[in-house]
């Protein structure tokens, strides 16, 4: 029978981590005597990041003394104790290859079912002095498991564990780490998985999207990257002629772009982007900028519509020294910003440049001669700063059920209320609720930062469900750092110290180039983190794929290889190493 060897707790602390500061649960030690297991965690214990680890579905994490031999023989070690991998049970028996999801056990007077593999994370490495740690604990098939609490009652060392019931589907816990973390998801398996009714939503929700995925694009997982795998965009730069450049407004100009080669240019989904590749000096690296696909969907051509700043170098390049004829090298549309198909309302939420998108995706409505209920909102300085002005009135009266709300914060003499624009002011949830969003509808949301984090608190202000609202950041995305404290947010620059050599290493979205330096980084993770460019990550070892990004251009190597390879042109940055030059999408 099996038995519970220790019982380890531990509060979460704050440790010095590469310059940063960890807030992590991942210490455990043994107590000694008996313990009080409550619904969402042993008395003593606490986690530190209770978005990835802790809550109802994994209250107890569990880890065999099997496992820790394998490990003492694979990395050499002799100096693990019990709570080394941040469990709160060590036991005995109850191997991964042999429990399964659904699975129920008395362990003293408490009782407890096993509903997901454990989720490992950079913090084990951490603890383990290894940063490998994540990539060989979900690789090896010995993860662990999480414990939902049944019935609360206490614990201790020497405890039998007694199975008392059993899933109808036997899924190992082994097995479904496999299903999810290796390249090989078999339809059947995923459909007997989503049957295991002791399976925690989360992992549900990887095993449904990952059934989606089988009927759409190959490529990539799914389950952990969703959108990124959907939509695989083949890396590199094809020259596009301008043919066409038009004044939207005094900072806005429009470029025309079609194939020299006759052949059909790449559909896009209405609001993706593409990446300009702009060589603006003979001596100089290239600027590499993304701009939003601002026109109908078409096989011959793209517009791209560009902000000119005073000191913008790109904008001020397109509009001064680029002439119809000119050849620009641009990428294949990309972005998972894009109008999801549906018969709800829709909502089109932007200011300033932040328009382009959205204005894609009504021009997309009116093409189909959708029925939705469509609402155009949109906020400027004045007429003079109000691009597609009559373009956008022009597509809104082509639809049945649309209309529009357009404000200006400071109208000039010549702007008229009721026919330029409607109102005064900002919008703001006032404004919002005034308006009136429809119930149940998808918003659809770009514009300058400000604007962007005031428009997310008026929606949620409105009770908006958060995934009804879909946002687009020009200048990369959230981020996420699970653990690490909060610190005052920079702007990219380039790295202190930068590399003369190397590969030249480009964030397209943060304008930001610099030269690869093998002895300064293991990973362009960590570059991009050394430039303060918004990155996501929670593994670091190629197993999560929180960090995959768009490869726009280059090769590059794994070092540790993924468990499972990302969506075609794109890349796990967290253990990848350039090839030669790259330019990644963010």
């Amino acid at each position: 029978m099996a038995r519970l060897v220790s019982v380890n707790v531990g509060l979460p602390r704050d440790v010095a981590w590469k310059g940063r500061t960890v807030h992590t649960g991942i210490w455990k030690y043994p107590v000694y005597g008996r313990c009080r297991v409550g619904r969402l965690n042993l008395e003593g214990d606490g986690q530190g990041d209770l978005a990835g680890h802790g809550g109802e579905q994994r209250a107890v994490l569990v880890y065999q003394v099997e496992a820790y031999r394998h490990w003492e023989a694979q990395l050499g070690r002799k100096d693990l104790v019990h709570g080394q991998f941040g469990e709160n049970f060590t036991v005995e028996g109850l191997a991964d290859a042999e429990v399964c999801i659904g699975d129920r056990y008395r362990i003293g007077t408490a009782l407890f079912e096993v509903t997901q593999p454990r989720v490992t994370c950079y913090r084990v490495g951490i603890r383990m002095n290894e940063p490998r740690m994540p990539a060989l604990l979900t690789a090896s098939g010995l993860p662990g498991f999480y414990l939902r609490v049944l019935r609360e009652g206490e614990v201790g060392p020497g405890d039998e564990i007694a199975k008392v019931g059993e899933a109808t589907d036997r899924l190992t816990v082994a097995a479904v780490n496999a299903l999810l973390y290796s390249p090989h998801h078999p339809r059947e398996q995923l459909e007997r998985a989503l049957r295991v009714d002791a399976l925690s939503p989360g992992w549900r929700g990887s095993f449904k999207a990952l059934l989606e995925q089988s009927n759409a694009l190959p490529g990539g997982n799914a389950g952990l990257a969703p959108a990124a795998a959907r939509r695989p965009v083949a890396p590199g730069f094809r020259p596009l002629a301008v043919t066409a450049m038009d004044n939207e407004c005094d900072d806005v100009v429009s470029l025309t772009l079609r194939a020299t080669d006759g052949q059909p240019l790449p559909a896009h989904l209405p609001g993706q982007y593409v990446v300009l590749r702009l060589r603006t000096a003979a001596d100089a690296p290239p600027l590499f900028r993304s701009y939003s696909l601002s026109g109908a969907d078409s096989a011959q051509s793209y517009r791209i519509s560009v902000k000119v700043e005073t000191n913008g170098a790109a904008g001020n390049y397109l509009r001064t020294r680029i002439e119809q004829g000119a050849l620009l090298d641009v990428s294949a549309p990309r972005g998972t910003f894009a109008l999801q198909p549906g018969d709800g309302p829709v909502v089109l939420l932007s200011a300033g440049i932040g328009a382009t998108p959205v204005l894609a995706m009504l021009h997309a409505l009116a093409a189909a001669h959708t029925k939705r209920r469509v609402l155009w909102l949109y906020a400027a300085r004045d007429g003079r700063h109000h691009p597609f002005a009559a373009e956008a009135r022009g597509l809104v009266r082509s639809l049945p059920h649309a209309s529009s709300h357009v404000r200006y914060s400071r109208p000039g003499p010549e702007d008229r209320v009721g026919q330029d624009f409607d109102a005064t002011g900002r919008l703001s949830a006032a404004a919002l609720r005034e308006v009136g969003i429809p119930p149940g509808a998808d918003i659809y949301l770009c514009g300058p930062p400000a604007f962007m984090n005031d428009m997310k608190e008026a929606l949620a202000s409105l009770q908006v469900p958060p995934a009804r609202i879909h946002a687009e950041t020009f200048n990369g995305g959230d981020t996420l750092t699970p653990g690490i404290a909060p610190a005052a947010a920079r702007m990219p620059h380039p790295p202190e110290n930068a590399s003369a050599d190397g590969p030249l290493i480009s964030f397209a979205r943060s304008g930001i180039a610099t030269r690869w330096d093998p002895s300064a980084y293991q990973s362009i993770l960590e570059l991009a983190e050394a430039c303060d460019v918004p990155v996501r990550w929670s593994c670091r070892a190629g197993v999560c794929h929180n960090c995959e990004s768009g490869l726009v251009s280059g090769d590059v190597a794994y070092q540790p290889a993924p468990l499972d390879a990302p969506a075609a042109g794109n890349v796990l940055i967290c253990c990848a190493r350039p090839r030669g030059d790259v330019v990644i999408d963010l």
